[in-house]
């Protein structure tokens, strides 16, 4: 999966530093991002979902999920507009996110939409209490380079994957093989790298959902036990 035609490459290198560039001076102040009835403001310095396919594709995704009464994470939550999603489709959200900026941002998205959303600051899990969530949807940083901001935690993930290393090295605790535990990620990243990454920590990526769009192909993979599978 990890290998994508080289002019597309070339391409997504070329503009990748000036839609940077825009992106900075277009959200230097606060926008809008709509999705169905669900009316959301998007902060500086908070991950945008405008120019990405992700974070729609997680919405119409969960569209699917009967997610009343279930306890549901989602884990780096930027705006939260997926937290609100699923607390308007009944779920108890707790949402969480490294920025203090996005920590924010859930908070007047949730009482825009009138829902109730509880939001936490924390660096992956090493603020939330251990339990067992129903789901956890992530939506993670993939660029290999280390974040040299807050808002760069949304987009990078360390030049060796330490934010997968953390991840996978933390998530057991939280869910079990009731639990349904979901990452989107996107063929412009090293997708066997990450997937090797999880099988060294005995996790399992089964890919459950697979959509083009702007002529990039986004997976949506459960994230299984191993340990848990076994007899």
């Amino acid at each position: 999966m990890e290998n994508k035609p080289k002019l597309r490459k070339l391409i997504t290198r070329a503009i990748h530093p000036f839609l940077r560039i825009f992106a900075k001076l277009y959200f230097a102040k606060p926008r809008s991002y709509r999705y169905k009835n669900i009316k959301t403001i998007v902060l500086p310095g908070v991950f945008f979902p405008h120019f990405t396919i992700s974070t729609k594709l997680l919405l119409q995704f969960l569209e699917r999920q009967n997610l009343a009464g279930k306890s549901f994470l989602e884990l780096g939550c930027g705006t939260g507009i997926i937290s609100v999603f699923a607390a308007k489709k009944g779920a108890v959200v707790l949402a969480s996110d490294i920025n203090p900026q996005a920590v924010h941002n859930v908070g007047l998205n949730a009482e825009k939409n009138h829902v109730k959303v509880n939001a936490c600051l924390s660096d992956l899990f090493t603020e939330i209490p251990s339990q067992k969530f129903d789901y956890i949807i992530i939506n993670p940083p993939y660029y290999p380079k280390a974040p040299e901001t807050l808002a760069e935690n949304a987009w990078f993930c360390g030049k060796d994957f330490e934010y997968f290393e953390k991840l996978f090295g933390s998530i057991s605790p939280y869910f079990d093989n009731t639990s349904e535990v979901f990452m989107i990620l996107s063929e412009d990243c090293r997708i066997d790298h990450i997937q090797k990454m999880a099988l060294e920590h005995a996790l399992r990526f089964t890919l459950v959902l697979q959509q083009k769009k702007w002529g990039e192909l986004n997976f949506i993979f459960k994230i299984e036990s191993l340990v848990s599978l076994l007899p």
